[in-house]
């Protein structure tokens, strides 16, 4: 039987997504979509929630942070198993520390997701040929079980130079590798992320370096952002687990 939309009039885009994410939730936990199920396509879940495809896109978006989703290039969304274990970058934390780096990111997502659109468009080869080499760089670490996060600071500065605006620079470089929320959670030659996490990014940064390879300013800004709205997510999601 069909769930009917709840009150999802009104009120910013966020709270339209999160409200819509709830409601998909709610679909998946109640078995009215099953793992392996393909999720209606964005325009039906947009036509049924009466929003619109931007919203539904980062309804969907969050509930792949929450590992409830898989979306598959040219497939759709499919639910995947339940997992009991949430995805969290880290269980042993000082949580008095995780909003100072939730404002660092707020600030990261305006200023990068500018830098990233201009970036798909100014690129030069070598600046393209530099950001390949340092995501190639992070999925062998990842492999080899050593820390990222120079690694990750590193791509993110090859990305704000290929806008060829030297304050981008200025401004990341104004934090170093701490830019990196796990560089400040985690003591120096310590950095146990769970594998599981570093594959994720590792699969969000594919998706920001593939749009600057293909000269495509909006959907570069749209995947740094959805990278940096989900680390955002994620690190929230710490401050409410019990």
């Amino acid at each position: 039987m069909a769930v009917k939309a709840k009150d999802l009039t009104g009120g910013k885009a966020t709270t339209l997504a999160m409200k819509v994410g709830q409601a998909i939730r709610e679909l998946i936990q109640s078995g009215q979509f099953q793992p392996g199920d393909r999720l209606p396509t964005e325009a039906r879940l947009a036509d049924k929630f009466g929003v619109s495809r931007t919203v539904v896109r980062e309804a969907i978006a969050s509930l792949r942070t929450d590992g409830l989703v898989n979306p598959r290039r040219g497939s759709g969304v499919f639910v995947l198993e339940p997992n009991d274990t949430p995805l969290l970058p880290f269980q042993n934390i000082e949580l008095e520390r995780i909003s100072s780096l939730i404002e660092v990111l707020e600030l990261r997502t305006a200023i990068e997701a500018e830098a990233v659109r201009l970036a798909a468009m100014r690129r030069s080869p070598s600046a393209e040929e530099e950001i390949v080499d340092h995501h190639r760089a992070i999925g062998r670490l990842i492999t080899e079980g050593k820390s990222t996060i120079e690694a990750d600071f590193a791509l993110h500065l090859a990305i704000t130079k290929a806008a060829n605006n030297p304050r981008f620079v200025q401004f990341l470089e104004l934090f170093g590798p701490t830019a990196i929320p796990r560089a400040a959670l985690v003591r120096e030659g310590e950095d146990q992320t769970p594998a599981s996490y570093l594959h994720q990014i590792h699969e969000e940064h594919r998706h920001i370096v593939e749009a600057i390879s293909n000269g495509d300013p909006e959907m570069a800004y749209k995947a740094m952002r959805e990278h940096l709205l989900g680390s955002q997510r994620r690190y929230r999601s710490l401050l409410h687990r019990d």
